[in-house]
């Protein structure tokens, strides 16, 4: 594939709001994970909330998408030079040629919940001001972000859980090798809402305290929620730019809800992905593991990295620092590796202590120093929908 440039990005997770905050964390190996109070959640479990979020408002033109989803799209839109990164590559190619692609798994459905609560008590009706299509609807997101900018062109919103802004990527690149656009806003954007924590709690899936992947003694998820967008062009690469080099992509459809127990969909989306970029897997330097925390989930990756990589190259899973951000795990990961590209360091895993041995993967407890060139991001959903990506620094 041409590789696309990754001309501006910019995350808001619950380690902090731009690159800078959450690079630190990264760097300390600080999580952002608590047990507080949100909403009207009775769930005994540790959450990774944005912080300044419930202070913070959309545009007054664009009220009409206000919901906290659009809302935490809105706060990362507006951070890092973002905007007018964006601006310039319309300037440039026109409204018609930059596309938006993003993920997200519930949307905006914290504003159905709370509508629901609010029903009429003999009709049942909902309250008359709840605008499902511009904040609960899964292309929300997308609509609202192609709003934002005054964009025509192609746009729409992936929604296959855990893989949906991971996915996203290969969807631009496809636009953008067709010919249809020029550049493309990519990434996915997941809130807090009742539907997700108590739906996974529901499955036994989260955790009490925060989350420990891979580790002997893990037991579940953290539920986060975060924004992460990436401005990707084509255009002329120069010495130092991060690229996307590769994007693979699997569906094993094992089960509705466990991945395939000796990881095969995860390794054919991790090989299709050096593939596409043209590597080895020697030349990879590190890689952002799913790695959610559950035992099946972690023990099922371990083996499809196993199978592609062997045992000696460096991972970890970030999702320790952030919480499981679901639909927009895959672009916050993604960003973690640009960072890790860019400062040239692995982030170690937070929250891990003990190494669980049935597992093989060389899973970094301590942040590692070294030259980055090439990483991978994986990223895993639901029903067996896989997704990996490599990110590259042009050498000089």
């Amino acid at each position: 594939m041409h590789a696309l440039r990754l001309s501006a990005f910019t995350l808001s997770t619950a380690l902090g709001t731009g690159l800078a905050p959450n690079l630190a964390a990264l760097r300390a190996q600080r999580s952002g994970l608590a047990k507080q109070h949100w909403e009207t959640v009775d769930v005994d479990t540790c959450i990774g909330e944005v912080p300044g979020l419930d202070d913070f408002s959309v545009r007054a033109d664009l009220m009409q998408f206000d919901c906290r989803n659009n809302r935490l799209a809105q706060l990362a839109l507006e951070t890092d030079g973002f905007s007018d990164a964006v601006r310039a590559a319309i300037a440039q190619y026109g409204a018609r040629r930059v596309g938006v692609f993003l993920g997200t798994s519930t949307s905006g459905i914290l504003s159905s919940e709370i509508a629901f609560r609010q029903r009429d008590p003999v009709t049942g009706a909902l309250p008359a001001g709840h605008d499902y299509h511009h904040t609960q609807n899964s292309y929300s997101i997308a609509d609202f972000v192609r709003h934002y900018f005054a964009l025509n062109g192609p746009a729409f919103a992936v929604s296959t859980a855990c893989s949906s802004s991971a996915k996203v990527f290969g969807s631009a690149q496809r636009m953008i090798a067709a010919g249809l656009i020029d550049a493309a806003i990519v990434g996915g954007v997941d809130s807090l809402c009742l539907t997700t924590l108590y739906g996974f709690d529901s499955l036994q899936l989260v955790s009490r305290d925060a989350c420990k992947p891979f580790d002997a003694h893990r037991d579940g998820i953290s539920i986060g929620e975060a924004a992460a967008f990436i401005l990707l062009e084509k255009t002329e690469v120069r010495p130092g730019d991060i690229v996307l080099s590769g994007v693979g992509e699997s569906s094993d459809a094992h089960h509705m809800s466990s991945p395939h127990p000796q990881g095969l969909g995860a390794s054919l989306a991790m090989q299709a992905a050096l593939d596409m970029a043209g590597l080895a897997a020697s030349d990879i330097d590190y890689i952002n593991l799913h790695g959610t925390s559950t035992p099946s989930n972690d023990a099922a990756e371990d083996k499809g990295v196993g199978a592609v990589f062997g045992t000696q190259t460096p991972c970890s899973s970030t999702k320790g620092h952030t919480g499981h951000t679901l639909g927009a795990a895959g672009g916050v990961e993604a960003i973690f590796c640009a960072l890790a590209l860019q400062h040239d360091f692995a982030p170690g895993g937070v929250g891990t202590t003990e190494l669980d041995l049935q597992l093989h993967s060389h899973y970094l407890l301590a942040n590692l120093d070294a030259p980055m060139h090439h990483t991978l991001s994986n990223s895993f959903g639901f029903g067996g929908s896989n997704c990996s990506l490599v990110l590259s620094k042009v050498a000089a």
